[in-house]
């Protein structure tokens, strides 16, 4: 079930991390919320397994935003020089 609830706060992180981030952002919804889902997957494992909080720690949210935020800049410079 833990799974379930990083990928339900992967989704909001990544619609929070859209909102603070400059520029246009992904191609649309689906992209967004795939990223924020792998941010917040990724921020979550790494921060626990690093020992920074456990699960269920409102810290957790905060690094899912963090993790959204880093592949949205990092999709940014990918797409930008792309184009």
């Amino acid at each position: 079930m833990e799974i379930v609830w990083t990928i339900v706060i992967g989704f909001f992180a990544g619609m929070i991390a859209k909102m603070i981030t400059p520029g246009k952002g992904p191609a649309g919804f689906f992209m967004t919320a795939v990223l924020g889902i792998a941010g917040s997957i990724g921020a979550t494992y790494l921060g626990q397994a690093l020992g920074l909080y456990k699960p269920g720690h409102f810290a957790g949210f905060i690094a899912a935003i963090i993790g959204s935020v880093i592949l949205l800049v990092i999709y940014h410079l990918v797409t930008k020089n792309n184009s």
